[in-house]
C-alpha cells in the first residue's frame, strides 16, 4: 500500500443546479449578439459594394 492511498479520495466538484431563468437570460443574450452581428455584417457588405462601385 502506498502512502498517498491512505489520505482519502479527492472531493468531486459541486454540480450546478439547473436554473431555467439563467438559461433563458443567456439564450436571449446570445440571440441579441447574433442579431447585432448580422446587422453589422449587412452594413459591411453594403460598404464593400459601394467601395467596389466607386473603385471602378
Amino acid at each position: 500500500m502506498e502512502y498517498n492511498e491512505n489520505r482519502g479520495g479527492k472531493k468531486t466538484p459541486h454540480k450546478k443546479q439547473f436554473s431555467f431563468n439563467s438559461c433563458t437570460k443567456n439564450t436571449i443574450k446570445s440571440l441579441r449578439e447574433v442579431e447585432y452581428f448580422l446587422n453589422n455584417l449587412r452594413n459591411f457588405t453594403r460598404c464593400m459594394h459601394l467601395y467596389k462601385f466607386f473603385k471602378k
